[in-house]
């Protein structure tokens, strides 16, 4: 630590300084492919108005289903770049990531990445990757529960693999600390900003009760302030996700008050101490978190703010790639087989 301080910097950028010299060895995403704004223009130009109509579907059916595609867009980036390995079934010579860890029994929406894919294929065969597919439906789906518009670059291509291995690594789980969290988001190319932007996506969706049961038996009295509606909340949450082994796939909200509704609101949890998972309380919470606590209290107090970054953060996840699968990848017929 001493080698890297610098009086001019405070402990949190030491300490980023620390994550950074780690994983700068290893984070190797090469160049980017030419993603662009006109990539289907004249080969599918209707696929924009497709997935959109078809995510509108999917989200009056019901809200969650929005929250469920911006996870699986985000699971799918996080390992082997954006490249819709993600939603790769097992077969004899493959092992898909979704019975990983970290994704088994937590990972949905695959269905309705299938039915966008079977239109598509209708109206213009073998040019839409199924990766775009995932990465546009993100943004559709935020935009239909009140978050941000943003551009979509396209023109990625599908991994012909899968990362098993890489799910059980890359990704952020729930019970994670602020340093693990921070170095994970690097990995990615990703700051400090973008990674707290980016966690402002559980606005919507919920946890399951094996990813928070050690918060709430653990230190959520410590964070809180313990006041009636707290000490509410806390019972409650102890209802849905008793001590032990058992009921692990009961379901709460990330933030109680608007679980439908993509706001700032999420970060205002987080100023109370009521973070759902520890990686989220972390946050605002972590002694290591000075500068991630200040942008928690800037997006609390400021959404327009939040939905700037947010709409920017999530153009730099799509544009993770693996310049190998855009050069070996492929267009599948099917999101959840290669075609070879």
């Amino acid at each position: 630590m001493a080698a890297f301080y610098d009086s001019r910097i405070g402990f949190d950028q030491c300490i980023l300084l620390v994550v950074m010299s780690i994983f700068c060895c290893v984070c190797v995403h090469g160049s980017d492919p030419p993603l662009t704004l006109d990539y289907y223009k004249e080969k599918c130009p209707n696929v924009l108005e497709i997935v959109r109509n078809e995510m509108e579907c999917a989200v009056l059916s019901d809200p969650r289903n929005a929250a469920l595609i911006l996870r699986l867009h985000f699971h799918d980036c996080f390992v082997q770049g954006c490249d819709g390995s993600v939603l790769l079934d097992d077969t004899i010579t493959l092992q898909g990531e979704k019975n990983a860890p970290n994704n088994k029994n937590s990972l949905k929406g695959f269905r309705t990445i299938d039915r966008i894919k079977n239109i598509l294929e209708s109206e213009c065969p073998g040019i839409v990757s199924c990766a775009d597919i995932l990465t546009v439906a993100a943004r559709d789906a935020v935009v239909l529960v009140g978050g941000p518009f943003w551009e979509v670059p396209l023109g990625r291509k599908d991994s012909k693999t899968a990362g098993y291995e890489l799910s059980n690594t890359n990704l952020p789980t729930a019970d994670d600390g602020l340093l693990s969290i921070i170095s994970k988001f690097i990995y990615q190319g990703l700051s400090v900003t973008d990674m707290v932007a980016l966690s402002g996506a559980h606005t919507i969706g919920l946890a399951r009760c094996v990813n928070f049961r050690e918060r709430i038996y653990g230190d959520f009295p410590i964070t809180s302030a313990m006041n009636s509606a707290s000490e509410t909340y806390l019972k409650n949450l102890k209802s849905i996700c008793p001590p032990g082994i058992g009921e692990d796939n009961k379901e709460s909200a990330m933030d109680y008050v608007t679980p439908n509704l993509f706001d700032n609101s999420y970060y205002q949890v987080l100023l109370r101490g009521e973070g759902l998972l520890n990686s989220d309380q972390e946050l605002y919470s972590s002694i290591l978190g000075v500068e991630t606590k200040k942008i928690v209290q800037k997006y609390a107090e400021n959404p327009i703010a939040f939905f700037e970054q947010f709409s920017e953060s999530m153009v730099k996840l799509g544009n993770i790639t693996n310049p190998e699968t855009y050069v070996d990848g492929e267009v599948r017929k099917n999101c959840r087989f290669a075609n070879t």
